[in-house]
């Protein structure tokens, strides 16, 4: 799969002196859904916008399909659509009227029927001649789609996308993006909801203080941080957990007649039966066990403790 975006070397430094983004380094590959994790202030927006030329960069460059972002802007530009996350759109507008004029703002001829696929997948078809400041937060939110959608883009970013949306519409729109990517567009998201970066995401990148941390397949990813846990149901609670079992670092659960035992998937050995061997040596019997791996959010959250 060849690289679509190359960030290079990329920073950004601000007239006050803060530094957003530090020497930056990102390929995204073409065709795939690259989910930006990053907690608020990370740098995350201020990415997505130097990118897509909308915020100049104090150094580094950026190329799109081979394309110099800062020499051949306008070529460049009408290949991205862009769904920020400030609802800006003109309020006395209609959905219908504010989709065509962002494809004609493009150079594209106008097609009714794509304007009203698009509509229709968003669940805007009956809103259409509405005024858009008589919608919901969540129709301007999936309006802001469709703008982005009208000109039929090769890279699509998502900025906090489905923020204010329910569940019922959000699984809507991400049934659209997954058809956009069996299309070949490529696919940049930024999202608080970390179960969908986990559900929809290729890869993961993970950005904290303006650096990028971490960029990996995200399968890969949970297999080679991820954790799991093997939760132990006592057939009698214990008032503390034996010496002869400290070595395995266990826990108590939500109370004394649980045992938590933690193992490094890596590993060659879980240390699993030598716990139960050695449980079984110290008199202490379970009535039921399970195991539970660790969320991306888990390991989100470790990373950014750590960068911190």
């Amino acid at each position: 799969m060849t690289n679509i975006i190359r960030v290079a070397n990329l920073s950004k430094t601000y007239a006050s002196g803060f530094k957003a983004l530090k020497d930056i380094n990102l390929e995204i590959k073409q065709g795939e859904i690259f989910a930006l994790l990053g907690p608020n202030g990370a740098g995350k927006t201020t990415l997505i916008g130097t990118i897509c030329g909308i915020v100049n960069p104090t150094s580094g460059t950026i190329t799109v399909d081979g394309k110099d972002i800062a020499a051949d802007y306008r070529t460049v530009r009408a290949m991205i659509g862009l769904v920020p996350q400030e609802l800006s759109t003109d309020m006395f507008e209609t959905p219908w009227a504010t989709v065509n004029f962002s494809r004609g703002l493009f150079g594209k001829p106008r097609n009714p029927a794509l304007v009203e696929k698009v509509l229709r997948d968003l669940s805007l078809w009956d809103k259409k001649d509405a005024r858009i400041m008589t919608l919901s937060g969540g129709m301007k939110r999936r309006l802001l789609i469709a703008k982005a959608l009208a000109h039929e883009p090769r890279i699509l970013f998502l900025d906090e996308p489905t923020a204010g949306v329910d569940v019922e519409l959000r699984r809507e729109m991400w049934d659209v993006v997954r058809e956009m990517r069996e299309k070949g567009v490529t696919i940049i998201l930024t999202t608080h909801y970390i179960e969908e970066a986990e559900e929809m995401a290729d890869r993961v990148g993970v950005i904290a203080n303006g650096e990028i941390i971490l960029v990996e397949e995200k399968n890969e990813l949970m297999r080679k941080l991820g954790k799991k846990q093997l939760q132990l149901q006592l057939s009698v609670p214990l008032d503390v957990i034996p010496e002869a079992l400290t070595t395995y670092n266990l826990q108590f659960g939500v109370d004394k007649s649980e045992l938590v035992y933690t193992y490094d998937t890596r590993a060659e050995r879980t240390g699993i039966t030598a716990l139960l061997n050695d449980m079984r040596g110290a008199g202490i019997s379970f009535k039921d066990l399970s195991t539970i791996q660790s969320s991306l959010e888990d390991i989100f959250v470790d990373l950014v403790r750590t960068k911190r």
